[in-house]
């Protein structure tokens, strides 16, 4: 018998994409997407703004993909919208447009909360404006000692309130230390944004890209319906009373209970082998 939401899903291994590199485990488990404008540390433009939203968005159909690995070409993460192919073209817009081009960026962060796979965010060298947006919006934060993030848009004249940042960012790191960022733009070090939670850990820079896969496999390989109704209630509970929040997590925990993963990791505790999740 066909199962029809099943067959509404398809497997991304193979998946090719246009404005940055997509690839992935053998078994499509685990995906890598890279920024890969190495030569201007990794800005983004129109085009990687909307496949990103697009691409993020299609994850939610996805057979195979149970994490994904978020990084930048040539040791920098992402240098924000690039000078010449987004900020200038923007200053000759008018505000109908200028609202559409808001609206995109926005929704790019919004597809990445709502994806149901973890996103892993590698993190090296340089981190600012749009790209410290694309790491805040992660599940999960890798480093390295070098990294620099930065919120820069105060520098060109504009508000911290961009991309979600004055939402998320004190949900991260605190009230104070994001208002801080925010109002003057400065370089948040690694050692800060380690202490102060953005970051979960640093590595060196030749060992962040295993150091992100293997945190991103061990979740691929774990219960992963599991873990996108985990990602789901940290997104959703943020706007939630006590009450509702503690019911909505019993409905949330009663649905995985009723998994065929919830027996597996019974039969293999009993067993003492590990189980296989299957994601139902």
């Amino acid at each position: 018998m066909t199962n029809a939401m099943q067959d509404k899903k398809r497997p991304f291994k193979g998946h090719k994409a246009r404005h940055f590199l997509f690839e992935t485990d053998e078994d499509g488990r685990v995906a890598t997407i890279t920024l890969n404008r190495p030569e201007k540390k990794n800005p983004l433009t129109f085009e990687s703004y909307e496949e990103l939203g697009d691409l993020f968005r299609s994850l939610a159909r996805a057979s195979d993909v149970r994490a994904v690995v978020l990084a930048g070409a040539g040791g920098n993460f992402c240098s924000g919208g690039d000078v010449f192919e987004i900020i200038e073209p923007l200053t000759n817009m008018a505000m109908p447009d200028l609202l559409a081009f808001t609206r995109m960026t926005g929704d790019l962060v919004r597809q990445i909360r709502a994806c149901p796979q973890p996103v892993i965010a590698a993190v090296d060298g340089i981190c600012a404006g749009a790209g410290a947006i694309l790491a805040m919006a992660a599940d999960h934060r890798l480093a390295t000692p070098d990294t620099k993030t930065a919120f820069l848009f105060t520098r060109v004249g504009l508000a911290g309130a961009d991309m979600g940042a004055c939402g998320i960012l004190p949900r991260i790191i605190g009230q104070g230390r994001a208002a801080e960022l925010l109002f003057t733009g400065r370089v948040m070090t690694a050692t800060e944004g380690h202490a102060w939670g953005f970051y979960n850990a640093l590595h060196d820079g030749a060992a962040l890209p295993d150091e992100a896969r293997r945190f991103a496999r061990m979740i691929a390989d774990g219960p992963w319906f599991a873990h996108s109704m985990t990602k789901k209630m940290l997104d959703q509970e943020w706007s939630m009373g006590i009450e509702e929040l503690i019911e909505s997590e019993a409905q949330a925990q009663a649905i995985c209970m009723a998994t065929g993963d919830f027996r597996r990791a019974f039969e293999g505790f009993a067993a003492k082998s590990k189980p296989d999740f299957q994601g139902n």
